[in-house]
């Protein structure tokens, strides 16, 4: 036994060595070696960054659309004694109550659409961080606004300027009907890092939209909810609520968002994959010379006692050999690629389109382990046909000829 693994480890050693009467063989196997190299190390630095740039933007909307939020039904209200019985049932959890209208934003002759909310500026700091700085820097004034950057700069604001806010709700004036107007003044901006919320939202204290609309003050159009699980604490609010209202998760708004993500990243997983099975090419091509110039070192080892399992895993240690050593060469360049966009201010982006200004990488475990796997099994089936080729090798036609 240990005389047939010693013949099978030394003809290993022998056909993996340069031959220069056939430098084709030897300049197809390291193509093979090569491309499966970079098809795993760009495979896995471009699902790495698939998930960073997943998790960065489900960071983002999470944020502004906020973990929870409890909505009334087709003309109904939240009220204020929901808001405290939540809170006495669920002490753990922050609530933000709100107002919304949706709004066109105007200053000189620049007009946008959007949204102004009121807040209670305390309890919004604990559900939103994004605007949590710039609202503590908020005075308690009626009719102050924080807007997004995005729409701060694009009207050419300053902080003191006045922003007309023209609202949806209309009202009788003479003999037509108008809508609302109302000027604020703008204390401070805040930034998303999603140029559509920075340009749409708008934060004002409750009191001063309540009375904008002519709201009774103890009823809203809804409330947020912060929660660090937020499948969790939809489950176990979900039936405290009366039927008048209902509770969803940021997710439910963003649901074509993220099947788009992960679809756009399993199409990148398998064209990548490509890479990888167009290098096996060169591993069945590398195999299938070898086999054809040693057609004759082959059947002359079968007649000297040789089995042909001997052979076949002869041929397969071969293919195993090239496709391994490419997997985890690639693996380690993958991983050191990873590193050093995540390391080094490499790549910058624009700010005003993407989340962050960085490359955002995150590499699963499941994903690492998927992209090994699929080239181990793309190895596999490379090696195997020329190593069956070569363990069907006629020694008698094969040794008449030489």
């Amino acid at each position: 036994m240990n005389h047939k693994r010693s013949l099978v480890g030394y003809l290993l050693r022998r056909f993996l060595r340069f031959d220069p009467q056939q430098p084709f063989i030897f300049l197809s196997a390291m193509l093979a070696f090569v491309g499966i190299l970079l098809g795993v190390a760009v495979l896995i630095i471009a699902m790495s960054l698939m998930n960073g740039f997943s998790k960065e933007f489900k960071k983002q909307l999470t944020t502004m659309n906020y973990p929870l939020t409890i909505v009334p039904h087709f003309f109904a209200s939240v009220n204020h004694n929901l808001l405290e019985e939540l809170q006495q049932k669920f002490p753990e959890l922050k609530f933000s109550p709100y107002v919304v209208s949706s709004i066109m934003t105007r200053s000189g002759t620049k007009i946008e659409g959007g949204y102004l909310f009121g807040v209670d500026f305390e309890a919004e700091k604990e559900v939103n961080a994004v605007v949590a700085e710039a609202l503590s820097k908020t005075p308690k004034q009626n009719f102050s606004v924080v807007i997004g950057s995005s729409l701060y700069d694009e009207f050419s604001l300053s902080k003191g300027d006045k922003l007309m806010y023209i609202f949806t709700q209309i009202e009788p004036g003479g003999l037509a009907l108008t809508p609302k107007i109302k000027r604020f003044k703008v204390f401070d901006t805040f930034s998303s890092g999603l140029k559509a919320y920075d340009r749409a939202y708008s934060y004002t204290s409750i009191d001063s939209l309540q009375k904008v609309l002519n709201l009774p003050k103890n009823y809203y159009d809804g409330i947020h909810i912060h929660s660090d699980n937020p499948r969790a604490t939809l489950q176990m609010i979900a039936p405290e609520l009366p039927s008048n209202v209902r509770i969803k998760g940021w997710w439910e708004d963003n649901a074509n968002f993220f099947v788009a993500l992960e679809l756009e990243k399993r199409s990148l997983f398998i064209v990548l994959m490509l890479i990888i099975l167009i290098a096996s090419v060169n591993i069945i091509s590398s195999l299938l010379m070898t086999v054809m110039n040693r057609r004759a070192d082959i059947a002359l080892l079968i007649s000297l006692g040789a089995s042909p399992s001997q052979i076949k895993r002869l041929f397969l240690y071969l293919g195993v050999v090239i496709g391994i050593g490419g997997i985890v060469v690639g693996v380690a360049l993958g991983l050191g690629g990873v590193w050093l966009l995540q390391t080094f201010d490499i790549v910058s982006l624009p700010k005003d389109v993407y989340p962050t200004s960085t490359l955002a990488l995150e590499l699963s475990t499941i994903d690492l382990v998927s992209i090994i796997i699929g080239a181990l099994l793309i190895v596999l089936l490379s090696a195997w046909y020329p190593a069956s080729k070569a363990s069907k090798v006629d020694v008698l036609t094969v040794l008449r000829n030489e």
